[in-house]
């Protein structure tokens, strides 16, 4: 995982000679019989590319700095929000509105003056991820969706990259090492994504604060353990996190010979289009004419009587972010109450993030409802588009 003495064909600075400054700070790992000077050498010399500066991003980019990791790179396109506060320890309340990589070269710049930040204020995409990670050695994944996650674990396949993955969803989590030159990938493990809209994104189905900085910790020892080559790196290796029990069960996984990108045969060569391989804008009922945009309903609002709005959202959202004369039905409830909503009204529902309005237009559709469309892009759309004094969230 160490790169030659000198400067690497990216021009970064490749000594790993420790200054004195650094022996002093790194004195506890120096002590350390698996990492002494060797691997605080191995640390300084090591690039590691962190996918996401959020809730698992947030640690991990902290304690790899702290370690002494030479070159960190950072990929994130977002601001810093309110609601990322109870879990992104990067971030504090006076970031709120800034670009989250702005702030988090500033915090790791000041937690240790001796590494590197290269920083890709951009969301990654097939057209360049492969130009991004081939400079790195180690990827740690702390991405929060489907499509980047299988997109970057075949850009490490391709790459011939560690890919370090790691998922969070309310108390549970997961850390695991894919190698798919020595070892299993995330698709040997997941071979197809769920269907759309299963899994609630951490907006709407919540997670418990102190979780990802588990998780995201995990992630920095296991990219430091390949880096050092010390102890034993979970390669073929699931760790299961329930943080109810307080249990870490750890599992074997197997190299899939049949995998259509790390196999014998791959049929995957190149990046594909994640978001049409996890069937994203492909919800059921979804089309032409199933959604309406959030100045259009405005409008619609102002000049028609005849609209039913239908909030499928959770009550405690309805609390954090009403949306005014809308009835509300959780979208659990919905095909048991369809009786509720007047079916000679044209309904327009609505979500968080336009995903599960979608859902519940399919349902209302198989229920003999002509007229519905949903909101694109949710309450949080409307906020932007629409009425600001609507809280985020």
């Amino acid at each position: 995982m160490t790169k030659d003495h000198g400067r690497s064909d990216t021009g970064r600075p490749t000594d790993s000679e420790l200054s004195h400054e650094e022996l002093v700070r790194y004195s506890r790992h120096l002590v350390l019989p698996d990492v002494g000077l060797e691997g605080q050498r191995r640390l300084k010399a090591s690039s590691v590319l962190l996918v996401g500066a959020g809730g698992l991003g947030s640690p991990a980019a902290l304690y790899l700095a702290a370690a002494g990791v030479g070159t960190i790179g950072l990929v994130d396109f977002d601001t810093v929000d309110v609601t990322n506060l109870h879990r992104q320890v990067l971030y504090g309340q006076a970031a709120v509105g800034r670009s989250k990589l702005a702030v988090a070269r500033e915090r790791l710049e000041d937690l240790n003056p001796h590494i590197q930040i290269e920083a890709f204020e951009a969301r990654l995409t097939p057209d360049h991820a492969l130009d991004i990670i081939r400079d790195f050695d180690i990827v740690v994944d702390g991405t929060d969706n489907f499509p980047t996650r299988y997109l970057v674990n075949d850009a490490c396949v391709l790459s011939g990259k560690p890919n370090v993955y790691g998922a969070i969803f309310r108390f549970e989590g997961q850390v695991a090492v894919f190698d798919g030159r020595s070892g299993p990938c995330y698709r040997c493990l997941y071979p197809e994504p769920p269907p759309p809209g299963l899994v609630p994104s951490c907006a709407e189905g919540g997670v418990l604060g102190v979780l990802p900085g588990i998780v995201g910790s995990l992630q920095a020892l296991e990219a430091i353990k390949l880096i050092v080559g010390c102890g034993e790196p979970l390669l073929g290796r699931l760790l299961v996190v329930d943080t109810l029990t307080t249990r870490f069960v750890t599992l074997s996984l197997e190299k899939d010979a049949r995998c259509p990108v790390c196999g014998a045969d791959p049929s995957i060569r190149t990046l594909i289009d994640y978001e049409a391989f996890c069937g994203h804008g492909a919800v059921e009922g979804d089309g032409e004419g199933a959604e309406v945009d959030p100045r259009e309903l405005a409008e619609m609002l102002e000049t028609e009587d005849a609209v039913t709005l239908l909030d499928v959202r959770e009550p405690y959202e309805w609390r954090i972010a009403p949306f005014t004369d809308a009835a509300t039905i959780p979208l659990g409830e919905l095909p048991g109450r369809l009786r509720e909503i007047d079916s000679d009204r044209e309904v327009v529902t609505i979500c968080h993030h336009g995903r599960r309005s979608l859902q519940a237009r399919a349902i209302l559709r198989a229920g003999g409802f002509q007229r519905v469309r949903s909101l694109r892009g949710g309450i949080e759309a409307w906020s932007l588009e629409v009425d600001p004094t609507i809280a985020r969230y």
